[in-house]
């Protein structure tokens, strides 16, 4: 899932040095992928290798424990949801 929205890390909100009086956000880019534990590592690797300018605000990664899934439409749980 790809969302559009706005938040600001350590400069708070300025670009390119440019310091601002007041706190502004920032527009990002948020991306949920959910994949099997084994494949966390591989993941984060490719996006980091994809995402990665170099420059300030390219982004972070957080890995949180999906630890249940239900297909709405079936009822399937687990990994058959996914």
């Amino acid at each position: 899932t790809v969302t559009k929205v706005k938040g600001f890390g350590r400069q708070k909100g300025s670009v390119n040095g440019e310091t601002r009086e007041k706190i502004s956000f920032v527009p990002k880019i948020k991306v949920d992928v959910v994949v099997r534990e084994w494949d966390v590592q591989a993941v984060m690797d490719i996006i980091g290798e994809a995402a990665r300018t170099g420059n300030v605000s390219d982004g972070k990664i957080f890995v949180s424990d999906a630890s249940e899934s239900m297909r709405i439409r079936t009822g399937e749980r687990g990994l058959e949801a996914i």
